[in-house]
C-alpha cells in the first residue's frame, strides 16, 4: 500500500487533493478528527492529560478542548508536552486504521496533519506531499471559509510555517496557482496519478 503525506499551510487545497485520493480509490485519514475521537474514547489519554494539566473534564465527563487549549496556549512548554502525549497516541491510532485500510485491500492511503513534518507520522508515509498557494490566495480563502476579517487571516497566515520549509521536507509539491476551482481539481488529479504510478 502507497501512503501518502499530505501536508501544508491552511487555505492552500488540501482538501482538493484528498478528495482525489478519495476518487482514485485510496483511503484518507483525517488527524484532526483522529484526534477529536481519541479524546473522546481513549481514557488512559484523558487520564494523562489530567494528570499533567489538571482538572479538565465538563459537566459531561468530556476533555474541555477550550479548557485545555487556554492551559498549554499559555506556556510554549506545555503546547510542546500536549503535542508529544497527544502526538503518541495519534500515531498509534493511524498505525492501527492503515493496518486496517491494508486488510481490505487498499493500495492507496492519504494522512492529512497540519504538523505531519513535526511528528512520527511522517515516517509512515513512503512520499510526502506539500500543498501550497499564494498568500493573498489562502487569505481569500479562509476568509470565505470561516467568516473572519482579513487581519485575522493574516495573522493566521503569518503564524505558520513559511513555504520554504513545506518545499525543503517534503518529497513533493503541487502548487495551487490555478484561476478556478476546477482548473486546481483537474491538476491535482493528474499530479497524484503521475507520483501515484511512479510509487508502484
Amino acid at each position: 500500500m502507497t501512503i501518502l503525506g499530505i501536508t501544508g499551510p491552511t487555505g492552500a487545497g488540501k482538501t482538493t487533493l484528498l478528495k482525489e485520493v478519495e476518487r482514485l480509490g485510496g483511503a484518507v485519514i483525517d488527524c484532526d478528527r483522529v484526534y477529536h475521537e481519541i479524546l473522546e474514547t481513549n481514557t488512559a489519554l484523558q487520564n494523562r492529560l489530567e494528570k499533567e494539566f489538571g482538572p479538565l473534564r465538563d459537566e459531561g465527563g468530556s476533555i474541555d478542548r477550550k479548557k485545555l487549549g487556554r492551559i498549554v496556549f499559555r506556556s510554549a512548554d506545555q503546547l510542546e508536552l500536549l503535542n508529544a502525549i497527544v502526538g503518541q497516541a495519534i500515531t498509534s491510532r493511524v498505525v492501527l486504521l492503515l493496518e486496517e485500510y491494508r486488510k481490505q485491500g487498499n493500495t492507496l492511503a492519504a494522512i492529512d496533519a497540519i504538523a505531519l513534518l513535526e511528528s512520527p507520522l511522517k515516517e509512515l508515509c513512503q512520499l510526502t506531499v506539500a500543498v501550497l498557494a499564494p498568500p493573498e490566495v489562502r487569505v481569500r480563502r479562509i476568509m470565505a471559509r470561516e467568516g473572519i476579517p482579513e487581519d485575522y487571516a493574516w495573522a493566521r497566515i503569518k503564524a505558520q510555517q513559511p513555504d520554504e520549509y513545506f518545499i525543503r521536507n517534503c518529497s513533493h509539491t503541487l502548487l495551487n496557482d490555478c484561476t478556478s476551482a476546477e482548473e486546481f481539481t483537474q491538476k491535482a488529479r493528474e499530479f497524484l496519478k503521475s507520483i501515484y504510478i511512479q510509487s508502484l
